[in-house]
């Protein structure tokens, strides 16, 4: 079921706010303010209504109009809006569903600027948002008049991640340095580009064609990181990998 949705907009130098209802909103924009229109999705109705009105408040000279979800946004057919920020919670991201919805609105919608806003600060999940093409990631810690120019940097093309995020980025960053180092110390370069293949489940004659080699010399490399890791067979070696990996990012989230 669709949510009633609302335009707000600010009279009288931003002191006082007026909710117009949808059905009213077009003319009212179009006489008034010919403003740029952004979506906010959040299934919290009281929520998504104080954000609108606390934007607005906080000099965000938009229209807003407020769906449930991402289902609601695409039933509403109106596709002018200029950007969608999306509420995504504490580390839902890490669901596959939202994921799967938000690559596919992203890739349906290539030009339209999404940003998220999350409960908390999560650099991996700030991360994976980007990677499938969002363009800013907001905590709910960052102050509003910063969300305001987030959305705007957005807006105008750029992309934005808060300072918390950032200094979270620089120790994974060391920490990454660190897993590099160690990684160096067991393996050699073309063994960690045959691990990496093998990870993926290439066959041998595919990883020789894509590192330029001879499919015996892939073998040679199999063999020396079978005798590294004292794994019998590839499939150990790819279990054994995993161990390490979940190893030093256990170790990463301990120090943190």
């Amino acid at each position: 079921m669709q949510s009633e949705t609302f335009a707000y907009r600010a009279a009288a130098g931003y002191k006082q706010l007026a909710a117009i209802p949808r059905s009213q909103t077009t003319l009212a924009v179009t006489q008034e303010y010919p403003l740029q229109k952004l979506a906010i999705i959040d299934n919290r109705a009281l929520e998504r209504e104080c954000l609108a009105q606390s934007l607005t408040a906080h000099g965000l000279n938009m229209h807003m109009d407020l769906y449930s979800s991402f289902g609601d946004w695409r039933t509403s057919c109106d596709q002018s809006h200029s950007g969608l920020l999306t509420y995504v919670g504490r580390g839902e991201l890490s669901h596959e569903s939202l994921m799967r919805d938000l690559q596919t609105l992203i890739l349906d919608f290539p030009s339209l600027p999404v940003v998220i806003l999350a409960e908390t600060p999560d650099i991996r999940q700030a991360l994976r948002a980007f990677e499938v093409g969002v363009q800013g990631y907001i905590s709910s810690a960052t102050g509003l008049s910063v969300c305001v120019g987030a959305i705007s940097l957005a807006l105008a093309g750029g992309a934005f991640i808060s300072a918390e995020d950032l200094s979270e980025l620089r120790q994974l960053l060391r920490v990454a340095e660190s897993k590099e180092r160690h990684w160096a110390n067991l393996f050699t370069q073309r063994e960690a580009d045959v691990i990496d293949a093998l990870t993926q489940g290439k066959p041998n004659k595919i990883i020789a064609y894509e590192l330029d080699l001879r499919e015996s010399t892939v073998k040679v490399h199999i063999r020396n990181i079978m005798k590294k890791l004292n794994a019998r067979n590839r499939t150990e070696v790819i279990f054994r990998i995993s161990d390490l990996l979940q190893q030093q990012d256990r170790t990463w989230e301990s120090t943190n």
